[in-house]
């Protein structure tokens, strides 16, 4: 299973912070999330949110694996 972690408004938007799920795929991943809260599928679509894979920021689809750690951060503003 996937460590999955969500962060900022994210993880307020959830009610969750960290969840461990099954999945093979980031995008088979999102779209669980996504079907299980209409909020938080919202959330995460929003514009400026990334998806970290192992610590290292994804884009597009990628392979998961049980020890995989998936991070969903909300855009970052700053300066």
């Amino acid at each position: 299973m996937a460590r999955v972690l969500l962060f900022g408004r994210l993880s307020d938007v959830a009610g969750w912070r960290t969840r461990e799920i099954a999945s093979d795929t980031l995008t088979a991943l999102r779209d669980l999330l996504c079907g299980e809260d209409a909020h938080l599928a919202e959330a995460l679509r929003a514009p400026g949110v990334q998806v970290a894979l192992d610590q290292a920021i994804v884009r597009g689809d990628a392979a998961l694996t049980a020890r995989s750690e998936v991070a969903f951060l909300p855009p970052m503003s700053g300066g």
